[in-house]
């Protein structure tokens, strides 16, 4: 996990969502142990309340069971619930702002499939104008 925190979210809040991708990244797996609420208090310098805050929040969501003297397990199916939510989330929030930006920018399928390198050689050819600074063409509203 990484030390640093930001200042747009409280940090047990960070701390869930690490775990939560530590999850979806396949770092942590069903039937995998948490790290313990001390030793992660202990690594990031933060209060164990803290800690326990957000793990709680993984036992409230059901992505994680407490075992009472052995800690803190992932559950079984957590990923899946993890990516159904997730992908609704994406879905329903993100993408509409992205699409909006590939409609603005009149991007096409393919241009998206392989990114920077299907840009054609127009687009990154020197111009061959001979004028200093070629007149800009206006912007249409």
């Amino acid at each position: 996990m990484d030390r640093e925190w930001n200042d747009s979210q409280p940090i047990y809040r960070q701390l869930r969502d690490r775990v939560v991708a530590m999850i979806l990244d396949g770092v942590l797996k069903e039937g995998d142990p948490l790290p313990s609420v001390r030793n992660v208090a202990a690594e990031y310098r933060v209060n164990p309340l803290t800690v326990l805050k957000g793990y709680q929040q993984l036992v409230d969501e059901g992505l994680v069971e407490s075992r009472r003297g052995l800690g803190m397990f992932i559950n079984a199916g957590a990923r899946g619930m993890l990516l159904q939510g997730e992908r609704q989330k994406f879905l329903g929030e993100e993408w509409p702002r992205i699409y909006a930006i590939i409609q603005r920018l009149g991007l096409k399928a393919a241009e998206l499939l392989n990114g920077a390198t299907s840009r054609s050689s127009a687009d990154t050819a020197p111009s061959k104008s001979t004028e200093p600074n070629p007149p800009k063409e206006k912007l249409k509203p």
